[in-house]
């Protein structure tokens, strides 16, 4: 049997709706411009002003999670892999 499959669609659906259902009233305006690393299977989450900085903290506090980025206050950021498993919107 072949293990569930999570498109990376999903994992920015769920990230987007984390960050728009509980983060983003806590973190604009305070944080506009920094990075944002959501675990979404948890809501744990990350941010730094420094984009590399932020996904390894994620990295290494969630190991093996999906994780899913954005700029905080910006619509979208150009995707990155610092690991295979983290995705920016």
């Amino acid at each position: 049997m072949l293990p569930n499959v999570v498109t990376r669609e999903e994992i920015a659906r769920k990230g987007e709706a984390i960050y728009e259902q509980t983060l983003r009233p806590a973190l604009e305006p305070k944080h506009t411009g920094q990075y944002l690393f959501i675990n979404v299977e948890t809501g744990e989450w990350e941010v730094d002003a420094d984009q590399v900085a932020a996904a390894q903290r994620a990295a290494t506090r969630f190991p093996g999670a999906l994780l899913y980025g954005l700029k905080i206050g910006f619509p979208s950021v150009a995707r990155i892999g610092v690991r295979s498993r983290v995705f920016v919107s």
